[in-house]
């Protein structure tokens, strides 16, 4: 075992969305910091696929990782191990929760509880995720837009063109799309952005460390079991500890009770600050179907994702429940989502050539529904033998099957407007669900709340149990957004920041 000889003010472990931006505003608040990213540098060319190649390698599945679902059989999760963690392959989508969101929200099986804060406590630090990460969008024509003090600081880009007169054909279905906010970088050789680019490169070099392949097997306590004294890791073969004041586990929301499980001690014996039972219950994952429409014409197959539509976020004309949310796909070449769980051309992408699936890809456009779950203490990750195990089935089901449905009925009335040229009327539309090992969502598993006997941190994110010990990454969502985690949790990251500070 090998100790390193230096002292850190924070040591952050991971660096997504959460510990990279953490690590950044840390380091440019002056601390010390360590950063224990278990993957590398991805290569350019890795971090923008944009061909066939999408769907006929198994990319972005780390190798030789397998974890275990319900059923028992294994499964290789999509999930990247780099720097800038998930943020490498997340279409840079960068939405606020609604204020709603925060609060007790009835859905048609049961209620989604209520966050330990309300939406006005993080509007300051939306705002500087917001500038941070160079969101572009449009304020004002979402219906569902939570307040905010300005418009964007970016203009949206403009979109593909055969999606205005899209557009154009929803607004006369009644809908109100808008352009989705969006992470934009100015480099033209890798544009969206991500944490690496707006976290650990936005920090001060002289005070962050980054530590590249460094997988974190467990964290080590004080004899009183009050305090992480040493972060242990594996590097290059051999086994490391590392030390500072603060630790913040910012892996995601498997590996994150993972690490605090595999930790278990005589102080802790069901794993590092779990006297509530709570680490790793309660997993969350956004339901996601993928629904396709034919167009008229040739799409390059090659861009980001654009549109978004809430008409139906907190229900419809026929029911009073929240339903979901709708965006266009990025373009089916593109799409690492899609790639994973596309409904037609996963049959058909490993039997013909490259031609085939360009010629596909290029008349379609695709869609993704997404529908909110509730916690649920069976849906769990577990430790076997140490393999990790997944214990989860959906719920909220038929909301997320009336969101489809609801959406398939507009997409059918835009292809019978005499005015839309783009799309081709079908007799039905291939959709599909989007399969367990689409973990990029996922939240919920080590959930913030002020009464430690049924959460795992409280509201900043501190662990109930220890004195130094954070949790910066979506894991502490005690309900699950159906807009996505991403910007909330650099927004809490940032608020974590100024707390640590």
């Amino acid at each position: 075992m090998i100790i390193d000889d230096r002292h850190y003010d924070v040591i952050v472990i991971g660096s997504g969305a959460g510990g990279g931006t953490l690590a950044g505003a840390l380091s440019r608040k002056g601390k010390t910091v360590l950063v224990l990213e278990r993957g590398g540098a991805m290569a350019l060319e890795d971090q923008n696929v944009a061909d066939v190649d999408l769907f006929q390698k198994d990319r972005y599945h780390p190798k030789n990782e397998r974890w275990f679902g319900p059923d028992g059989d294994p499964f290789a999760p999509q999930t990247s191990y780099a720097r800038g963690g998930n943020t490498k392959i997340w279409g840079a989508v960068l939405e606020r929760m609604r204020e709603k969101d925060f609060t007790e929200v009835p859905l048609q099986e049961g209620i989604s509880p209520a966050w330990p804060f309300d939406y006005a406590e993080l509007v300051p630090y939306y705002e500087q995720a917001e500038q941070l990460y160079r969101v572009h969008g449009k304020a004002g024509v979402d219906p569902t837009e939570p307040g905010r003090h300005g418009d964007f600081l970016a203009k949206p880009k403009a979109v593909e063109p055969f999606l205005e007169p899209l557009r154009a054909a929803l607004q006369r279905q009644g809908c109100q799309p808008y352009d989705i906010p969006i992470s934009w970088s100015d480099d033209r050789e890798d544009p969206s952005g991500d944490a690496q680019l707006f976290g650990l490169e936005a920090g001060d070099p002289d005070r962050l460390t980054l530590r590249d392949n460094a997988k974190v097997l467990r964290l080590h306590v004080n004899p009183n079991g009050r305090e992480v004294k040493a972060v242990e890791a594996e590097l290059e073969g051999d086994t490391w500890l590392f030390r500072a004041d603060v630790v913040v586990l910012a892996a995601g929301a498997v590996n994150t009770p993972v690490i605090l499980l595999r930790s278990a001690n005589s102080h802790h014996p069901k794993g590092i600050s779990n006297g509530s039972d709570q680490v790793g219950r309660n997993l969350m994952n956004l339901q996601l179907t993928s629904i396709l429409q034919l167009a008229t014409e040739r799409n390059s197959g090659r861009y980001g994702r654009s549109l978004g539509i809430n008409d139906y976020y907190w229900g419809d004309k026929n029911v009073s429940f929240p339903l979901g949310h709708i965006q266009t796909a990025g373009g089916v070449l593109q799409d690492v989502l899609f790639a994973e769980s596309p409904p037609v051309l996963s049959l058909v992408s490993k039997l013909i050539p490259d031609f085939g699936i360009e010629r596909l890809a290029s008349r379609s456009v695709a869609w993704w529904a997404m529908t909110e779950v509730m916690p649920d203490p069976h849906n769990k990750i577990w430790l076997h033998n140490d393999q990790i195990r997944i214990n989860y089935i959906h719920n909220n089901r038929e909301a997320h099957d009336r969101l489809v449905y609801r959406w398939i009925d507009t997409l059918k009335g835009v292809e019978k407007d005499p005015i839309t040229k783009v799309v081709l009327k079908a007799p039905t539309h291939a959709r599909g669900e989007a399969p367990l090992s689409v973990v990029g969502y996922g939240c919920g598993s080590c959930r913030m709340g002020d009464d430690p006997a049924n959460s795992v941190v409280d509201a900043h994110g501190k662990s109930h149990e220890l004195e130094n010990l954070y949790l910066a990454d979506a894991s502490i969502f005690p309900s699950c957004p159906s807009v996505g985690p991403g910007l909330t949790v650099i927004a809490l990251a940032l608020r974590l920041a100024e707390k640590l500070d």
